[in-house]
């Protein structure tokens, strides 16, 4: 029985036991040299099934190390591994020797990409776009453009009834140059998240002062910056309170002391929030804090911010390795 007919057989036999069988992977010609051999099989013997199991789990015995295979398999098991210039084009070179239709990695674009597509681009690439989907996925991000724009593409649809499958082609290759490409940037965290990290360690009249400028200039940008921002004075609102005491086993003593001393004299938010910090503790040890605090005196504002940035920054730091989570306002709203 030669190579072809024996492993056409261990195919038959697993399948005839239920297994899926990712054959589909495999180059086209030898699932066509595949399909043949197993239509070839007749009846075979019992002998003859176990002789050529035992001689599959043998060679797979002696298997000592398994690779990829293919190009494909190969880039997404080296992802995080090479240069994202290097596997782009990779990616790239591999279309264009097997003549790949660049349409099949823009629909596996994830809806909000292909939403920003819809958006950025031409009133007629986007029709194009639109019209390359699948009825359902277009539909789906249809409904999440503006109503303007979507109506716009939409009736460009009707202008593409003539346009050559060449134009079409060219259209998905440049689209796929320009949105299915590894973006590397300079910074590791989105702009929100930077300013948000330097308004977290910045006074409160800074602060405010930063983010009233950025209500006026753009507001989308200022809420977002909101959102990621956390301080002492958001401690009731976003932690909580069975978290509190773990949270105050990372604090160092005389910065929770000084903290609590300034928050209770200060008023407002800053009180409230050092009020939560004891009623969420055993009585026992929210007298001792009182008293530590007392013993403070009067605390001057740069040490007293000083240290509520040490706090809200400890407990940033046990969401952040997720000891802890933080409440996400906009869930709670819903």
């Amino acid at each position: 029985m030669s190579r072809r007919r024996k492993a056409a057989l261990i195919v038959q036999l697993l399948i005839s036991d239920g297994n899926k069988l990712a054959l589909s992977t495999m180059p086209d010609h030898v699932q066509e040299d595949l399909a043949r051999e197993v239509g070839a099989i007749r009846l075979v013997d019992r002998d003859t099934v176990n002789a050529v199991a035992t001689e599959f789990a043998d060679l797979l015995d002696a298997v000592g190390l398994s690779a990829p295979g293919n190009v494909d398999a190969a880039l997404e098991a080296l992802a995080g591994q090479i240069s994202p210039h290097l596997a782009d084009r990779l990616r790239d070179q591999l279309d264009n020797r097997n003549g790949r239709d660049p349409w099949l990695r823009l629909q596996n674009l994830t809806t909000d990409e292909v939403v920003r597509i819809l958006a950025q681009e031409s009133i007629q690439i986007g029709a194009v776009l639109l019209s390359k989907l699948p009825v359902s996925r277009a539909a789906e991000v249809l409904g999440l453009l503006p109503g303007e724009r979507a109506r716009r593409i939409t009736f460009a649809v009707r202008q593409t009834a003539d346009i050559a499958p060449d134009a079409v082609l060219r259209i998905g290759h440049a689209l796929v140059s320009d949105y299915c490409r590894t973006r590397v940037t300079a910074f590791d965290k989105a702009p929100v998240e930077r300013v948000g990290a330097i308004l977290n360690s910045s006074p409160a009249l800074t602060r405010e002062d930063v983010l009233t400028g950025l209500d006026e200039s753009d507001a989308d940008f200022a809420k977002d910056v909101r959102k990621s921002i956390f301080t002492f004075e958001d401690i009731p609102d976003r932690v909580r309170p069975i978290h509190i005491p773990g949270c105050l086993r990372v604090i160092e003593g005389g910065d929770l002391s000084t903290a609590i001393a300034f928050a209770l004299l200060s008023g407002g938010r800053r009180e409230a929030a050092a009020n939560f910090i004891l009623d969420c503790v055993s009585q026992r040890m929210a007298s001792t804090m009182k008293e530590e605090a007392s013993e403070r005196g009067t605390v001057k504002s740069v040490d007293g911010e000083a240290a509520m940035n040490a706090i809200s920054a400890a407990i940033r730091g046990l969401a952040d390795d997720g000891t802890s989570t933080l409440i996400d306002p906009d869930a709670e709203e819903d």
